[in-house]
Formats: structure tokens, C-alpha cells, sequence
């Protein structure tokens, strides 16, 4: 027989728990959870980069990147074999539950408190996995950012966690993904609060980093600790090489700007159905395939070829321009892969085709062509994803020296601002948003309110009463003192305890003798209308409840007891006005 009392008790820690997350100075839970979420994130990842790599290797004991041995035709038939098994699957899922890209956690996380759906994670694993196998041209990265920040949310989901945390939980699933994947902890927390929450807030940064470290460590226990590319050189030779570092970034941002320019272009195309787009992109992948096998797949073999300097020039521009024009192509028509793994093997293949001119411009210069693969990867990754800190610390920690990042930072400032001013787009991920008219809330209000739930701002100093009650029991609801006087009918309503105190001091005899009952209707005092919110709220959620109701204040209530005693508290418009206020500026108004 289980122990109902040790059950009640671990009850009642589980929810003193939740009550915490509310608070914004909750770390020590939120670093508990974040050590969690790492940990099973990156069990995620690594079985997710075993699943896409095994098959392969049974299939003809190569190396699983290796499709270029593969013969014209049975490319063709591995790429359009997985493209016709995508839109089959995809077809059957529906629109909703094959909502699956970094944009779509995007959404998730900003516009419906990060929760996302299970069948969604799943799907994106499967189909995935089935791209990658297949040789489809594009990348693990984004599919494990879903994955990772899927895990976290249904964690979340599943213990009932206040909807303000989510915030965190999904930066720790994101931040252990990509650690994951590129053996790049410190690229990952970047990532994430660059890319995904946009913003860096200490409390957030600790937990994070935990879930980065616990990524790093399971995927080095099972794939050993070497990164997924092979640097050599990682540092220019001359000063004199840095006008060319920054015509380096202006080459990259052109790419950059094409880059996201397809992507959009091909998401336009929404009049046909999912499974024939994606038969289409399957025929384009088939075609350039046929003639340039190194675009399929993940193409880390491709980096590390023009990192190494084995490529010649002709073969880097060729890749690249294969790589720009289909990858975006593909994905926008709707292949679920992920963008960064190509924008990274474009920026390698321009970058290292610059490297190679400049060896011929330069010639009085030791000039590594190799180096400037690197510098290509970094502007690409930054221009790409509007995230120029976390491509150069990506670069830094995969070249092993903190002497890329100085001519890196000048490549990726340029990319970045010439991007931004030519083409006149911000992120990747933000632009699919707007082209598919969705936008994201990010004032300064906003963020501070969805870091806080409900119960950092609860009033509990209340009692519920009847509408009607004699003398007697009026006068027991002043035992603790309360502030509000919580009238419980079905549209429920505060009186203050005060004017109810005031009314019963002044009461006539029929009243005093209990012949006739008090009735709060009647009372003379300043009622507020209350609407419910949810116990798990944040305060910006409250807010916007504010809105809608147009009420006057707003009482917390317990989602599955919808009883009485269901009242947890009350919030005032008010309170939240004196949340997200400066305190200077509360003090300038008095």
C-alpha cells in the first residue's frame, strides 16, 4: 500500500517548489533544472547524432559523410527516397503538428508561454533523422535546437512549472543542444540567449551554463572530445591582411543576404501542397547532387577540407554556390532541416576561395588560405543568424586559439552591418516570423514581466465569505486581519475589509440582534470585479488578462479545484504597474 502521507508531503514540497520559480531570484532551482535538462538534452543529442550515423555506416562501412563515393543514380534515389518518405509522414501529421524549426521555437517561446508540442519534437526527430540519412542538403543544428528545447518543455509541462521559467528551461535545452552538437559549450549559452530569449540577464546565464556543460560532457562520453571540424592556422600574418579580412565580410554578407532573400523567396510558395513542395525540393537536391555530391549531407568533410586547404578553387566556388542557392531553397519550401550546418559550409567554401586570391594578391604575405575558411564561417553564422557574439566564440572555441577572434570580430562586424543595411533583414529565424505574420514582444515591460509569475506579486491577505451572513460571522472574518473581503458568488468580487468594518460599527439593531442577515450587496464600499488566472501565469500573461476582462483586479486560482477554497491570492493592476516601474520612477510620482 503507498504511504499517503509521504505522498501528501512530497505534494506539498512539489508545490512549494513551483511557487519559488515565480520569483525571479529563483537560481538555485533554476540551476537544479538546468543540470537536469543538460543532462537528458544531451542523452537526446547523442542518441540523435547516433540514429543519424549509424545506418550509413551499415549501409557501406564509410565514413557517414561520405555520399560522394556514392554513384550519380544512387544519390538520386537516396535523396528523392527520403524526400518522398518526409512528405508522406509530413502529410499525414497535418499543418500544426509539422510546425518544426528554430522560428517555430521561437514562437513557441515568446508568443505561448514555450510550451510546444510533443508530436512536433517527435516529429522532428524522425523526419530529421530521415533527411540526414538521406543526404538531404541541410543541417542537424536546427533540428536539434527543437529537440532540446521540446525536452525542456515538456519537463516543464510536465511538472506544472510556472509559465515564467519556461523561458530558462528552454534557453538550457537549446544552449545543451548545440554544445551537443558542435562541442562548443560556451557557443551554445551564446546561442541561446542571442538567438532564442535575446537578452542576458545573470539569472538566466547560471542555469544555462550548468545545462551547456552537462551537453559538452554526455556527447564527449560517447563521440570522445574532438570538435566536429580539424583547424590548422587561426591567425593572420600581416596587419596587411586586414583590409582583405574585411572585404572578406563584405563578400560574406552578400552571400548572407542572398542566403535569407531564397529562404523567404521559396516559403512564398504556399499555393501548392507540403508533400509536392518537398517532392520539388527533392528534385533540385537530386540535380545538383548529380553533379556536386559534396552539397548532400551535413558537408562537415567539406569544411574540413577547405580549412585544411585541399580544395582547389574552382571546386570551393562551385560547392558554395550550389550550397547558397539550394539549401535555403529546400528548407523554405518546406524540407525540416536545419539552416546554420549549410550557412556554415557556404561561409567555409567563400572563405576559403577568398583565402585562395589572396595568396595571389598577397604574395610577399604567408597568407593561410585556410584560415580565411574560418573567418567566412564566422561571418556566415553571424550575418545568417544576427548573432555575431555567439559565431565568433563558435569559431574560437572550434579552432582551439583566441587569436581567430581578432580578425573574426572584423569580418563579422562588417558582414553583419553591410547585411542589415543592403538587404535590410535582421535574423533568419526573425524574418521567417514576419513573412509568416507572426511578431515577437520584446520591450523592455514585456521581458521583465514574462521573468515573473503571479504568485512574486500575490496579495494574500484576504478571506472568502458568503454574499449574505449574520452579524456574528461578519465579525469572524476580521480575525486575521485581512485587507479584502473576497465575495464568494459566480462572479466573484473584493470589498474592502475596512468599509465592511465601518458598516458593521455603524449597524442598526435588526442587524445586531441576528434578524437580519448581513448582506455584502449591500454594503456601502469600493468593490473590485475579479476575473481567474492561472496559478503558473506570468505577470505579463496577467497583464494581458487585464485587458481582456477590462476588470479590476484578477484572483490566482488553483487549475484543478475549482471549488471555494480555490482563491490562492489576488493581483491588482496596480501591483504589476509597481513591478515593472523603476523604483526612481515610482518615487518621481509620489
Amino acid at each position: 500500500m503507498p504511504d499517503f502521507k509521504k505522498l501528501l508531503s512530497l505534494h506539498k514540497k512539489l508545490d512549494h517548489f513551483r511557487r519559488s520559480l515565480a520569483y525571479i531570484d529563483a537560481l538555485p532551482q533554476l540551476t537544479f533544472l538546468g543540470l537536469i535538462i543538460g543532462t537528458f538534452t544531451g542523452l537526446l543529442i547523442a542518441f540523435f547524432r547516433w540514429v543519424i550515423s549509424l545506418p550509413v555506416w551499415e549501409a557501406w562501412q564509410g565514413d557517414f559523410q561520405d555520399f560522394e563515393d556514392l554513384s550519380g543514380w544512387a544519390r538520386v534515389v537516396l535523396i528523392m527516397s527520403g524526400t518522398s518518405i518526409s512528405a508522406l509522414i509530413i502529410s499525414v501529421l497535418g499543418k500544426y503538428r509539422s510546425q518544426m524549426s528554430v522560428a517555430h521555437v521561437l514562437d513557441r517561446l515568446h508568443n505561448h508561454q514555450g510550451k510546444l508540442p510533443l508530436s512536433n519534437t517527435l516529429a522532428q526527430f524522425v523526419i530529421a533523422a530521415i533527411c540526414m540519412i538521406t543526404g538531404q542538403s541541410v543541417g542537424r543544428e536546427g533540428p536539434a535546437v527543437h529537440l532540446g528545447a521540446g525536452l525542456a518543455s515538456q519537463l516543464g509541462q510536465w511538472l506544472r512549472l510556472p509559465n515564467n521559467s519556461m523561458h530558462t528551461l528552454l534557453s538550457c535545452g537549446v544552449a545543451a543542444a548545440i554544445s551537443a552538437s558542435f562541442d562548443t559549450p560556451l557557443a551554445g549559452v551564446i546561442f541561446a540567449m542571442e538567438v532564442i530569449v535575446m537578452e542576458y540577464t545573470i539569472i538566466g546565464f547560471v542555469p544555462v551554463i550548468l545545462a551547456s556543460v552537462m551537453g559538452t560532457v554526455i556527447t564527449r562520453i560517447f563521440f570522445g572530445e574532438s570538435g566536429a571540424f580539424v583547424v590548422g592556422s587561426a591567425d593572420i600574418h600581416s596587419l596587411l591582411e586586414l583590409p582583405y579580412v574585411a572585404a572578406v565580410g563584405i563578400v560574406i554578407a552578400l552571400a548572407a543576404g542572398i542566403y535569407i532573400k531564397l529562404n523567404l523567396m521559396a516559403m512564398h510558395i504556399k499555393k501548392w501542397h507540403i508533400a509536392l513542395r518537398i517532392l520539388i525540393a527533392g528534385t533540385l537536391t537530386s540535380i545538383a547532387a548529380w553533379w556536386v555530391p559534396e552539397i548532400m549531407g551535413l558537408g562537415y568533410d567539406t569544411i574540413n577540407s577547405a580549412i585544411a586547404s585541399q580544395l582547389l578553387l574552382s571546386t570551393l566556388l562551385i560547392i558554395a554556390t550550389c550550397k547558397l542557392i539550394v539549401s535555403p531553397i529546400v528548407i523554405g519550401l518546406g524540407v525540416p532541416g536545419g539552416l546554420i550546418g549549410p550557412s556554415l559550409i557556404t561561409g567555409a567554401c567563400i572563405g576559403g576561395a577568398m583565402g585562395i586570391v589572396a595568396q595571389l594578391l598577397l604574395p610577399d604575405i604567408r597568407v593561410d588560405a585556410g584560415f580565411y575558411a574560418l573567418l567566412g564561417m564566422a561571418g556566415m553564422m553571424a550575418a545568417v543568424l544576427n548573432a555575431p557574439l555567439a559565431a565568433l566564440l563558435a569559431i574560437a572555441e572550434l579552432s582551439y586559439s583566441h587569436k581567430v577572434i581578432f580578425p573574426a570580430m572584423l569580418t563579422i562586424v562588417v558582414a553583419c552591418v553591410v547585411t542589415r543595411q543592403v538587404f535590410k533583414v535582421s535574423g533568419i529565424f526573425i524574418e521567417q516570423l514576419k513573412d509568416s505574420g507572426r511578431t515577437l514582444e520584446f520591450g523592455p515591460a514585456t521581458q521583465a514581466l514574462k521573468r515573473a509569475g503571479v504568485h512574486s506579486i500575490l496579495e494574500t491577505s484576504f478571506v472568502i465569505s458568503p454574499t449574505e451572513l449574520d452579524y456574528e460571522q461578519a465579525k469572524k472574518l476580521f480575525v486575521n486581519q485581512p485587507k479584502w473581503i473576497v465575495v464568494n458568488r459566480e462572479d466573484k468580487y473584493t470589498l474592502p475589509a475596512a468599509d465592511l468594518a465601518n458598516f458593521l460599527d455603524k449597524a442598526p439593531v435588526d442587524i445586531l440582534s441576528l434578524e437580519v442577515p448581513v448582506i455584502l450587496e449591500e454594503v456601502p464600499g469600493r468593490r473590485q470585479n475579479l476575473r481567474p488566472i492561472h496559478e503558473s501565469a506570468s505577470l505579463y500573461e496577467a497583464l494581458q488578462a487585464f485587458e481582456a476582462y477590462q476588470c479590476d483586479a484578477l484572483y490566482v486560482q488553483l487549475k484543478a479545484a475549482p471549488t471555494q477554497s480555490d482563491v490562492l491570492g489576488i493581483i491588482t493592476l496596480h501591483s504589476i504597474q509597481n513591478y515593472y516601474q523603476p523604483r526612481e520612477f515610482r518615487h518621481a510620482l509620489d
